[in-house]
């Protein structure tokens, strides 16, 4: 019988690696979902990531300094996919859910009138 591989194990094996400070957040952005079963992993990513999104709405973080948190709030959807990719037959229905989701946090936002 095969193991599993965890996500952190599955994240090692990546050809591209990103950067030590973006890798650096991610693996906090994590924590111990890094040891999630690789087959759980797209829904765990896609959780992660929501919550950085929605902790940047609920904090109104615009400035360059929550630059690196969408950086790894990106990352983490594309993992997602690229983790669950071998599931073809789910990645429709993952892709729908995945755009309900982050659309929901957008939705919480105030509306703003512009001047043109």
């Amino acid at each position: 019988m095969t193991r599993t591989p965890s996500l952190r194990e599955w994240l090692a094996t990546r050809d591209l690696q990103p950067p030590a400070a973006l890798r650096e957040r991610l693996q906090r952005a994590l924590g111990t979902t890094a040891d999630t079963p690789l087959d759980e992993a797209p829904e765990r990513l896609l959780d992660a990531a929501e919550g950085i999104v929605a902790s940047l709405i609920a904090g109104n973080a615009t400035t360059r300094e929550s630059a690196l948190d969408l950086l790894v709030a990106d990352a983490l959807v594309t993992y997602a996919f690229e983790a669950g990719a071998d599931d073809v037959g789910r990645l429709v229905e993952r892709a729908e859910r995945a755009t309900e989701r982050i659309a929901r946090l957008g939705a919480a936002l105030p509306v703003t009138a512009t001047h043109g």
